[in-house]
């Protein structure tokens, strides 16, 4: 089987333990057999979406792809991945609450806000968090925290999540 990944994903590949797979930023029928994307692309070809928004998001994409690799990754492999994030390992399957109500711009942060524990709102919040692209849309004046998005972060999935979770934890 000839897969093919989108670059934001190929980190996962590599961890799950694919070996050879092919890159290609829209991946396409000729390109491969499977596509592993992220859940918000679409191809017109058999493919696998993932998330990699959220610590257990990240670790859910290993696990998955490592199935489609042959065998999968024991829950303890995937586990050591996370020792050197020690924001990614605190958030992991973990559950936390914060009397801290903000509004969200954007759907694929709502699951990292609610990872930290942020009640989400549409109205009498502490603060407006959206991505960096939609800087422009924002109404708000006040309380206003960027995030970066794909785009302006690593590809690493762990980097782009603590960096995520750092801002956030500021707020706490």
């Amino acid at each position: 089987m000839k897969i093919v990944t989108t670059p934001m994903c190929e980190e996962i590949v590599k961890l799950a333990g694919v070996k050879e797979y092919a890159v290609n930023k829209f991946p396409q029928k000729q390109d491969g057999d499977l596509a592993i994307i992220l859940s918000e692309s679409k191809v017109d070809m058999n493919a696998v979406a993932i998330k990699i928004n959220t610590s257990t998001q990240i670790f859910q994409s290993i696990r998955k792809v490592s199935k489609i690799a042959g065998g999968g990754l024991a829950d303890e492999e995937i586990m050591e991945y996370f020792s050197d994030y020690p924001l990614c390992t605190k958030y992991l399957n973990s559950s936390y609450g914060h009397d801290i109500n903000v509004k969200v711009y954007s759907e694929f942060l709502k699951d990292i806000v609610s990872d930290v524990g942020f009640g989400i709102v549409l109205d009498e919040f502490d603060y407006v968090i959206y991505p960096d692209y939609l800087k422009s849309r924002v109404r708000e004046t006040e309380n206003l925290v960027e995030i970066p998005s794909h785009n302006a972060v690593s590809k690493n999935p762990f980097d782009k999540a603590e960096l995520r979770y750092s801002i956030l934890e500021n707020l706490i």
